[in-house]
């Protein structure tokens, strides 16, 4: 399954908020900086969270963004779907095909394409670990402080 920009971006951007807390807004471009992301697409990229009410926004001198809930509440299923529009594996599931695989059983008549089954499984799988995963996960994972005991916490053992 391949994601675009945006969500990589998008969640990046999120990460950056969730560390600075709910508080205070922060402007675009000190997230853009430090992120080493570019201004400009984020801000289209930023649109879209506020869009979905993932992020809120404050003009003015002290304005900026920041998170509309607590990084707790945010997953990340609904930060993919607010940035992508679909999580799907092939252009079947959707009726776009953007970025996706192309299947060719488009017009099967109900026949039942033979690796829809297979696809249907990846997407369930996709979509539970992103329903599971939260911006806190992502912001704890992502702090400096003992990385390596953090990460090991975090990931599952690929050894069981």
């Amino acid at each position: 399954m391949i994601f675009t920009t945006k969500a990589e971006y998008g969640v990046r951007l999120l990460v950056e908020l969730g560390r600075h807390g709910v508080g205070q807004p922060v402007p675009l471009k000190a997230l853009a900086e430090g992120e080493s992301l570019p201004l400009g697409y984020l801000e289209h990229v930023v649109a879209l969270l506020r869009k979905a009410e993932l992020v809120e926004s404050t003009r003015g001198a002290r304005g900026g963004y920041r998170l509309a809930r607590e990084p707790a509440t945010i997953t990340m299923d609904e930060v993919v779907l607010a940035l992508e529009g679909s999580i799907a594996p092939m252009d079947c599931f959707v009726g776009e095909a953007e970025s996706r695989i192309s299947c060719s059983h488009l017009d099967d008549h109900g026949s039942g394409c033979a690796t829809k089954y297979l696809w249907t499984k990846v997407q369930a799988s996709v979509v539970s670990s992103l329903r599971t995963t939260t911006l806190a996960d992502l912001v704890l994972f992502s702090a400096p402080r003992d990385s390596g005991r953090i990460q090991r916490e975090l990931t599952p053992s690929l050894t069981n």
